[in-house]
């Protein structure tokens, strides 16, 4: 009778609640990455500095993961049934998409192991031409795995059928391999990212305390690197999400997994998405003064010239 009970009041009164709490954060911070988008829009140097551009991406991907996030967790929320091929698409473009920001950090990382190590070959290594490419191998990179799943999924399931319960990866992909092939591109793709960001990190140290290097410039990228490596570790808390979920499945009570479904959800997915505007864009001052100025709607500040400094 509790049981049942608890479950009713969680219906009524719990989950619009909690959809507030969740979609509150996620459109105050699809704001400030559209402001700092628009930002980077506004001045044509932004747009063609690789730094940059680079940021600009990891800001599009976050902001494309979080609007997935919340069109994932309101079909959640109303336990929307749908046919699986239109899962697997959602569940393919999620995959694709959560997979980006760690590629785009160690394309960050080496572009500031160039400038630093390497400063009179920076201009020359670091183009906006090569900042494209790089970008489109990231997904292309990040592509694999969710393509070889739906390969899989076509092949194995030939017949399209309505799904019983709401769209996601976890309910969608039940057979042996996807867990398999998950893991896999999941341990090589942060490992490979990993790598890079370590290396670099240790690479733009050394040249720091170098007597011919330039020390404040070395000293702010290699802090930066750093944060690449942190916002990295984040990153790959997100991927136990799926495992503790199957964990608390099976050993607590519905009403109780609901609650720590929404707590790890926030934590371990939405939260590291929205650190990007926090650990970059307001760490440079350039970039920042800019985008206080159109945050505030123009008031208390005045735009002047943009000056990049490497």
């Amino acid at each position: 009778m509790y049981n049942t009970t608890g479950a009713t009041f969680q219906r009524l009164y719990g989950v619009p609640v909690k959809a507030v709490l969740y979609m509150t954060p996620c459109l105050l911070f699809l704001y400030v990455n559209g402001v700092m988008l628009f930002t980077l829009m506004s001045k044509p140097v932004f747009q063609e500095t690789t730094r940059y551009i680079l940021f600009g991406h990891l800001l599009f991907s976050d902001s494309l993961q979080l609007t997935m996030s919340m069109v994932m967790y309101m079909l959640a929320v109303t336990r929307l049934k749908m046919i699986s091929y239109v899962c697997m698409v959602m569940s393919c473009s999620a995959g694709i998409i959560a997979i980006i920001s760690p590629f785009n950090l160690a394309v960050m990382s080496l572009e500031r192991y160039v400038a630093i190590c390497f400063p009179l070959r920076h201009a020359q290594i670091a183009t906006c031409r090569r900042t494209h490419v790089a970008i489109a191998v990231t997904w292309v990179l990040g592509s694999l795995n969710s393509l070889i799943e739906v390969f899989v999924f076509v092949t194995i399931e030939s017949t399209p059928f309505t799904m019983q319960i709401f769209c996601s990866r976890y309910n969608l992909y039940t057979q042996q391999i996807y867990i398999e092939l998950n893991i896999a591109f999941t341990t090589l793709n942060f490992v490979t990212v990993g790598v890079i960001i370590i290396y670099t990190y240790i690479a733009i140290l050394v040249t720091a305390r170098s007597v011919s290097s330039d020390k404040t410039s070395a000293s702010k990228a290699h802090k930066t690197v750093l944060l690449h490596l942190i916002q990295l570790s984040l990153c790959l808390s997100s991927t136990l999400f799926n495992t503790i979920n199957t964990l608390i499945h099976w050993h607590m009570d519905p009403v109780v997994v609901m609650h720590i479904q929404y707590v790890l959800f926030v934590g371990l997915i939405i939260f590291p998405r929205c650190l990007s505007p926090l650990i970059y864009g307001l760490r440079d001052p350039t970039f920042k003064h800019i985008f206080k100025y159109y945050i505030a709607f123009g008031f208390g500040n005045s735009v002047k010239p943009v000056v990049i400094v490497s």
